[in-house]
């Protein structure tokens, strides 16, 4: 498993019973995570204390319990980028901290290219990647199909001091969007892919993530330049393991050469000094 050990604003202290208890800044919070299937006792003081838990409904969906009033938003840091948090009404805070072990993986790629790279960021969410890549040099396409998720990672760019540098912002349906650069003529160096494991484009397009990742990666294979850097393909779905993510992957990057890893990520916990799996990443890289 892959993980960083250098967040200083997040920590994952514990997670017993399906749910995690987290320190994001000075906020603790109690969310749900299907991974935690084990009920060790709850032991660490912060459980009692935090200040706010996502309880989910028997009817689906969830709600807020706050143990006392929170701002409506807050930020914190990984290394020189600064991300706003906010808990949403879908238990998320508007980051996965898991991904830092990745944005690092790119951010050394990019620098160490010695060359201009041009980043397409797909399922950019609020753009954790896309800061990442910017500030070790890349311009930057980020793609997601939630208009709120591209304005936030605005902000994030703007709180990152990134405003300036080489970022396109796109509110579209992602395959379409590759489609479309492909017929305007315009590659890419590297291709970051976070897609969730269901949802919905702008115009009501389902997405199913093991019906339709293969095909997404052949298409965005061809909007690769004819000497690419690397391509990184996130899964949160449990039941497509970090080996079935490399084959799809390496599939369709064959005619490119290089070669493909892929390992689960997470997060470690403090009070176990265990580590907690969060999904996994395949990446190809040229070397």
């Amino acid at each position: 498993m892959r993980y960083t050990k250098d967040w200083k604003d997040y920590e994952l202290l514990d997670c017993s019973g399906g749910e995690r208890l987290e320190r994001w800044g000075n906020v603790i919070l109690i969310r749900p995570d299907p991974q935690v299937i084990w009920n060790t006792p709850k032991t660490h003081p912060m459980w009692q204390k935090a200040d706010a838990r996502y309880v989910r409904s028997s009817q689906g969906g969830g709600h807020w319990e706050y143990r006392k009033e929170l701002p409506e938003s807050w930020k914190i840091n990984y290394k020189d980028l600064t991300f706003k948090i906010s808990p949403t009404g879908f238990k998320h805070t508007g980051l996965f901290p898991e991904q830092a072990v990745n944005w690092d993986m790119m951010r050394e790629k990019i620098a160490g290219a010695g060359r201009n790279i041009r980043v397409l960021n797909l399922f950019a969410y609020t753009g954790g990647a896309s800061l990442a890549a910017a500030a070790a040099g890349a311009s930057v396409c980020h793609v997601d199909a939630a208009k709120g998720m591209v304005h936030w990672a605005r902000e994030n760019a703007e709180l990152s001091g990134l405003s300036e540098r080489p970022m396109r912002w796109i509110v579209d349906d992602c395959a379409k969007f590759v489609e479309r650069e492909i017929r305007r003529g315009s590659f890419y160096d590297a291709i970051i892919l976070d897609p969730p494991s269901y949802g919905r484009g702008p115009g009501g397009e389902v997405w199913k993530l093991e019906d339709q990742i293969y095909d997404l990666v052949g298409l965005c294979a061809g909007v690769l330049t004819e000497n690419p850097l690397f391509v990184l393909l996130n899964s949160y779905t449990t039941g497509l393991s970090a080996s079935t993510m490399a084959y799809v992957l390496g599939a369709n990057m064959k005619k490119f050469g290089g070669s493909v890893s892929a390992e689960e990520i997470g997060l470690p916990v403090t009070a176990s000094g265990m580590a907690l799996p969060c999904g996994s990443s395949a990446i190809w890289t040229a070397e």
